[in-house]
């Protein structure tokens, strides 16, 4: 196939007690199309939200992740064309590095003829990645929880109710390398044990929408208390949303985005969120996004 063109969905990664291993899609896309030519050039263009900031060189992540997978099969087109249509927001929390990884990824596979199944992809992307929590709900859709074996990534995917999730952003520049250095080196077996409870009961309460018990299950002792000081506001935005009417709020992957969940009240508890921010004179967005179900999808020509 000469033309590939792969639409990868944001995601939510951790949502509280799930640290590095749970994550839910969203419907939010980024689309990019991949274009095979005779002439040995690589030419990368962007547009949407953020255009400015993705680079349109070799040093473009999903380029060099096509690269990468052209190395690994031992075929490649002479040139690529590539143009990116983003609507994810760069360093949100919401997976942009995980929708290019996987769009380069799938877009080489697709101009290979297809040679690696979804799971084969994704085990990829998470060695890639270093974890599963974005990559997987990517790649699935749904809510994913990601877990590492000796035999490779085994995942379980859960199907959830139609329910619409709030996400939102301050205008905040957060690394994630930042996020994962103020995290210890070491925790509390207490701390260990109070996620480890909190899990199974996150996916049992997102599973069947019963709101309530999201305010218990979505706490966390392992990443959000270490996090939530690097961002202004972040903390005065938890409570501000809670008070609007939010059943649970936790960080978005490592941040500056907070997720919320709530059966009703949706624009209110995002708008609160949003007024707790400007009080530390931080801007901000947000969305109201249903769950992805569909994860992936690739188109050819």
């Amino acid at each position: 196939m000469n033309q590939i063109t792969v639409t990868i969905p944001a995601t939510t990664a951790n949502l509280g007690s799930g640290f590095d291993c749970l994550g839910l899609a969203l419907q939010l896309y980024n689309e990019t199309m991949f274009t095979a030519v005779s002439k040995k050039e690589l030419i990368i263009t962007v547009s949407g939200v953020d255009a400015e900031k993705i680079p349109t060189d070799s040093s473009n992540l999903v380029a060099k992740s096509a690269e990468f997978l052209f190395e690994r099969l031992g075929k490649r087109p002479a040139g690529l064309h590539i143009h990116q249509q983003n609507n994810i927001p760069v360093g949100s929390g919401l997976g942009s590095s995980s929708t290019a990884i996987l769009a380069g990824l799938f877009g080489a596979n697709g101009l290979s003829n297809g040679r690696l199944t979804p799971k084969q992809i994704l085990d990829i992307a998470t060695e890639l990645e270093g974890h599963p929590d974005n990559v997987a709900p990517a790649v699935y859709g749904n809510l994913v929880l990601g877990i590492s074996t000796e035999n490779g990534l085994h995942v379980e995917s859960f199907k959830l109710p139609e329910m619409k999730v709030i996400i939102v952003l301050p205008d905040f520049h957060l690394l994630t390398s930042e996020a994962r250095a103020a995290l210890p080196e070491q925790i509390d077996r207490a701390d260990a044990i109070f996620n480890m409870s909190r899990i199974g009961l996150l996916i049992r309460a997102l599973e069947t929408a019963v709101y309530d018990k999201l305010a218990i299950a979505m706490q966390d002792k392992l990443h959000q208390p270490y996090r939530i000081p690097l961002i202004p506001g972040m903390a005065a935005a938890f409570v501000a949303a809670k008070a609007a009417g939010a059943a649970a709020v936790a960080l978005s992957g490592a941040g500056p985005s907070l997720v919320a969940f709530a059966p009703h009240n949706h624009e209110a508890i995002a708008q609160a969120a949003l007024n707790a921010f400007a009080e530390v004179e931080v801007n901000g967005r947000y969305w109201i996004l249903p769950i992805d179900t569909k994860g992936a999808v690739i188109h050819q020509a």
